[in-house]
């Protein structure tokens, strides 16, 4: 009975650690793409027109 709990726990520990990985890569590339997207507005910011 214990071993059995003791594998739940354990894969569960390791799918949250997969999960928070991938969230953190996911944050970090979103984090870098925008502010390559803002410097391209700020260098670009003469051209606007409304």
């Amino acid at each position: 009975m214990n071993e059995k709990i003791y594998k739940t726990m354990t894969r569960c520990g390791a799918g949250n650690v997969a999960l928070g990985i991938v969230i953190l890569v996911s944050g970090i590339s979103a984090g870098v793409l925008m502010i390559i997207s803002g410097t391209k507005l700020l260098k670009r910011k003469t051209e606007i027109t409304f």
